[in-house]
């Protein structure tokens, strides 16, 4: 039996519908090697995307999740890293096994679906056209849209308004704690994929609503 009859539903991009961390990979490590410093594993890269890109960077740059850079570091290190993303962005991107069955499945309810992610929309636009996912969205807020990103409820709020749909009939699908931040600010349902970008702690143990391992399974979460 379905859990959620929600009138609207928003999804994270990166780590939800898109593995986009072997482009951030490629990225980190062009920008390492022409500032001279030591390559990261796609391991380190995964444990640290999450929270925008300046936040890749300085985890990047230090070696550590909670790290801090030298400003000058980080101004020098920014647009290096910018570049090189822009060049590899979708390049190397999977949409992840389920995605394209979910959507279809949330389009068949007739339900208007949204994107809000803390990517910058210089490459969140990019990596939904390549990914062949842009069209499933009439919405998508990018990580510079507002003020705030995620885990500030602000976008989900004002995705809310723009289907004018109350925050409590609303459903976030996402995969970190951000996301279920974001979501109990905002006053939304919300369901996390258990493969997602986490900074490598078990999504469980932040209490959303529901995990699933697939998309194929909003199916038996989702009414009309």
């Amino acid at each position: 039996m379905a859990r959620f009859t929600p009138r609207m539903v928003l999804f994270d991009l990166d780590g939800t519908l898109v593995d986009s961390v072997p482009d951030l990979h490629v990225a980190v490590n062009a920008m390492q090697a022409e500032l001279g410093n030591p390559e990261r594993t796609d391991a380190d890269v995964r444990t640290w995307v999450g929270n925008g890109i300046e936040r890749l960077v300085e985890r990047a740059l230090t070696n550590d999740l909670d790290g801090t850079p030298d400003p000058a570091e980080l101004d020098r290190a920014l647009p290096v890293f910018k570049r090189h993303y822009a060049e590899n962005n979708g390049q190397h991107s999977q949409v992840f096994d389920g995605v394209t069955q979910g959507l279809e499945f949330v389009k068949s309810l007739g339900l208007p679906m949204g994107c809000v992610t803390n990517k910058a929309a210089a490459f969140t636009l990019p990596l939904l056209e390549q990914t062949g996912l842009r069209d499933h969205f009439e919405v998508v807020i990018s990580g510079d849209t507002l003020p705030l990103k995620k885990p500030d409820p602000a976008p989900l709020i004002y995705s809310a308004g723009w289907f004018h749909v109350h925050p409590s009939e609303a459903l976030m699908i996402g995969d970190s704690i951000s996301d279920v931040k974001a979501a109990r600010a905002a006053g939304f349902s919300i369901v996390c994929m258990s493969y997602g970008y986490n900074h490598g702690r078990d999504i469980r143990d932040y209490d959303p609503d529901a995990v699933i391992d697939s998309m194929t399974e909003l199916s038996g979460l989702i009414a009309r």
